[in-house]
């Protein structure tokens, strides 16, 4: 039998551009790409090493029609960790920010 989903919030399937920009206080800049991504965390690749708990911040960018693409810098924390290099991550503060 398959355990309830415990999700607060729907996820979407989305593959965007991802580049993690600091951990734990340390700037590092690697590039990935989104999984998933909801209003309370997202699912990404990345290279490099995080532990369960890491501060993170990170930048994600979205299509936009009228101005090529905008970015979201979000902040959050490492929750989960998948053997294929994947990281569940925190969406806890964000800001838009155009480039």
């Amino acid at each position: 039998m398959r355990a309830p989903e415990q999700r607060k919030s729907k996820r979407f399937d989305l593959k965007l551009p991802v580049e993690l920009v600091r951990r734990s206080g340390q700037t590092v800049c690697e590039s990935g790409e989104t999984k998933n991504l909801s209003s309370g965390g997202v699912l990404f690749t990345s290279n490099v090493p995080v532990r369960v708990g890491d501060a993170i911040e990170y930048l994600i960018t979205l299509p936009h029609a009228a101005t090529g693409s905008i970015r979201l810098r979000c902040l959050g924390k490492v929750i989960r960790l998948e053997d294929d290099m994947r990281v569940a991550a925190t969406l806890e503060r964000y800001e838009f920010m155009r480039h």
